[in-house]
Formats: C-alpha cells, sequence, structure tokens
C-alpha cells in the first residue's frame, strides 16, 4: 500500500470478540494493521500487522484506549453500544460483530434499546442473553467489514 494511500487502522475490542479470525483475513488482504485491545492478554497469531495491546482492569479501559484513537479514516469494531457511540461521534466507522453498522442515525436508538434491556434484565424480566452468533452473522460481518475498508481507501486521496 503506497503513502498516498495510508491503510485505516482496525481497533478490535478483543474481550469476547468473536470474528477475530475474519477481521484478520480482510486486515491481511488490504494489508491493515489490527490493534486488539483486551483487559488480559489474548493468544493472538504471530503477525507484524496485529497488535496486542493490553489495557489495565479497570472498568471500560479498553474502551477508553479505543475511543482516544478513533477518528476518521479509522474502523472500530465492537459490540459494546456505549464505545460504538463515543467512536461514531470522533468520526470513526464502526460496526458491530454481526456485520451491522453503528452511524449517527442509529446510534441513539442502540443506545435506548441497550438501556431498556438492562433495565428489563434487572428486573427480572428478561433472562437470556443475546441469540447465539451465526454463520450468516460471520458472513455479514466479513462482508460489512469488506465494504467499510473499500469505502475509506475510495475517500482517501490518491495524490499528494
Amino acid at each position: 500500500m503506497s503513502a498516498e494511500r495510508a491503510a485505516p487502522p482496525i481497533y478490535l475490542d478483543g474481550d469476547a470478540c468473536p470474528v477475530k479470525d475474519e477481521t484478520y483475513r480482510v486486515a491481511a488482504r488490504y494489508g491493515l494493521t489490527v490493534h486488539v485491545v483486551a483487559n488480559s492478554v489474548l493468544n493472538l497469531p504471530r503477525e507484524p500487522w496485529i497488535v496486542r495491546v493490553v489495557v489495565g482492569s479497570e472498568l471500560d479501559a479498553a474502551d477508553d484506549w479505543i475511543a482516544a484513537r478513533a477518528g476518521p479514516g479509522s474502523i472500530v469494531l465492537t459490540a459494546d453500544v456505549p464505545l460504538a457511540a463515543r467512536c461514531v461521534k470522533a468520526g470513526a466507522t464502526v460496526l458491530a460483530f454481526t456485520g451491522k453498522p453503528f452511524s449517527e442515525a442509529s446510534i441513539g436508538m442502540a443506545l435506548a434499546t441497550r438501556d431498556l434491556m438492562q433495565s428489563l434484565r434487572e428486573a427480572g424480566t428478561i433472562t437470556g442473553g443475546p441469540k447465539p452468533f451465526s454463520r450468516a452473522d460471520r458472513s455479514a460481518f466479513l462482508s460489512a467489514l469488506d465494504q467499510a475498508v473499500n469505502r475509506i481507501l475510495r475517500q482517501r486521496p490518491t495524490g499528494v
């Protein structure tokens, strides 16, 4: 990848991420750097373009690290809706692990739904968790990540 079209960084919220391998596959295809951010050491492939970032065990330490670096031209992968909101506000492209994009138009509803579900769980009305991660979710994620990378690359200036 030439200096004129620097590759967008990917910031992966690594704790409990079901799509690490898919992320690595797309990153390898485009020559991208993946920052895997977690509160503990994760077993990652030994590739120079996969950067392990271990943050402290403080609440939201990984979120704070990612949010401090997210901005226009970067891609954030997370299931954490408050983190997604912070990154969308900073101008980053943000995808859920199911491939669903978070945007200025959708983040308010996502936050409201998250808060409602949390209240219902606390009240004991809902006792189950999210639906199991499926092959369709993996496929949708791969497609969405590939599209996001291509969109960012098209938007970057090609001549300096």
